[in-house]
């Protein structure tokens, strides 16, 4: 496991006195009543660096840029830089655009919070401007589990898991940064088949790109992802996507955009005209009729560097799983856009939040409500769209109660209720 992606935790005091302090940011908010914005001016600056993971959910950013999007909106002088690592992109988040670092990025939607209560890092308040995508990650694993027939019921592995134990084997899987989307999905993936992602497994981290040849190196027995590097395991006849994320919970959120709050404050034009180039973008990448110059676009070297096809099939909804399942027009595509897809929900935070708490990631005392009205600008999204036009916009902040696979329900009102359902956590 990267040294620069270990979990580290704030003190008590450091966590009551961030709470008091979000709590006074949100004094007279409810929290999932829309905001409003008024009407943005001219950027204050034409330019502004954003990181990027290699990750075919990347393409709202660079589709903006390829398409000359961010110029169209006053920002010419945009520019996209490929991170390392999720770690990578927390630490020039902390440094900064005038550091050597960047203004915004491609980001896992938890860090935002992790940064901004100084989880993992230096406090860095981070503001979501919007939603990058929902579905598109996939857990795949080692061709040792077919013949158990491991898919979306992870319990059929534990027969697997249990032999290789008693021969000596490890069990090891992968996920990208801890508290990180592919860390909650393959955690409640688990749970949900009765496997303690704590005690049964060994979960480390790998960033993305080095997922397909970790297991080609027979370093581990599954892994969590976005794509293309599910399908690219199956092209590579490695091992097999379980299950797509989209079938654990349909349409759920996955990456933000977002950028340093401070950037914001002292941008706000910028920041709306930026939020509203990457929305278009999204409305572009959604559109089947573009999906193979999308996956062209974003498939050369300084971007994903993976093959075409690699991208192009799943984002088309052809799922071939590689172990004998096929399907075509899959509901649980990637979405860049329809069903509200880019709109940064506040009751999809409350989840994220909600699940950090279950495995110990965040405490059970923090002020989840000001944690949420400091770090979620919806209200910059809707100006954002205002500004694009023809943007359909959701009359809540919230999408209310979800479904997940496995029968449980998750109300953003009553959170507790959820996190008393589920039978493993660390609570």
């Amino acid at each position: 496991m990267a040294k620069d992606d270990d979990f580290t935790t704030l003190s008590r005091r450091r966590l009551l006195k961030t709470g008091a302090g979000l709590a006074a940011a949100a004094a007279g908010e409810t929290l999932f009543a829309g905001k409003a914005m008024a009407a943005a001016g001219p950027p204050e600056v034409k330019g502004a660096k954003l990181g990027f993971i290699a990750l075919t959910d990347a393409a709202p950013l660079i589709v903006a840029k390829e398409l000359g999007l961010f110029a169209k909106y006053g920002m010419p002088d945009v520019t996209l830089a490929k991170q390392a690592s999720w770690g990578a992109t927390r630490d020039n988040l902390v440094l900064g655009g005038g550091g050597g670092g960047i203004d915004g990025a491609h980001l896992l939607t938890p860090m935002a919070y992790f940064l901004t209560l100084g989880v993992q890092a230096k406090a860095t308040p981070i503001s979501i401007l919007a939603r990058l995508n929902v579905n598109g990650q996939g857990i795949s694993v080692d061709k040792a589990y077919m013949a158990a027939k491991a898919d979306i019921n992870a319990a059929k592995m534990k027969g697997v898991i249990a032999s290789k134990k008693a021969g000596g084997k490890k069990i090891t899987m992968a996920m990208t940064f801890p508290g990180g989307t592919h860390d909650l999905w393959i955690r409640y993936w688990l749970a949900a088949g009765g496997i303690d992602p704590d005690k049964d497994i060994d979960l480390i981290t790998v960033p993305p790109p080095q997922m397909v040849a970790n297991m080609k190196a027979d370093t581990m027995d599954a892994f969590c992802v976005g794509e293309p590097w599910n399908a690219q395991l199956v092209d590579q006849k490695l091992g097999y996507t379980a299950v797509s994320t989209g079938q654990m919970w349909m349409n759920h959120p996955e990456k933000s955009f977002s950028m340093r709050s401070d950037w914001v404050a002292a941008h706000p034009n910028a920041a709306i005209a930026i939020t509203a180039a990457i929305i278009e973008a999204q409305k572009w990448a959604d559109n089947p009729a573009n999906i193979s110059r999308l996956a062209m676009m974003i498939s050369g070297r300084d971007y994903l560097k993976v093959p075409v096809g690699d991208i192009a099939s799943r984002l088309q909804g052809n799922f071939d799983f590689g172990d004998g399942r096929m399907q075509g027009n899959a509901p649980y595509k990637m979405k860049f856009f329809a069903n509200n897809a880019s709109f940064p929900f506040k009751s999809h935070d409350m989840w994220f939040l909600t699940e950090e708490q279950r495995w110990g990631k965040l405490p059970m005392n923090l002020n989840k409500g000001a944690a949420i009205a400091k770090v979620n600008r919806a209200d910059i999204w809707r100006a954002a769209a205002a500004k694009v036009g023809g943007v359909p916009v959701p009359p809540s902040d919230s999408r209310g109660v979800e479904k997940f696979f496995d029968g449980k329900t998750f109300d953003p009102g009553h959170p507790e209720a959820y996190l008393k359902s589920l039978a493993i956590k660390r609570v």
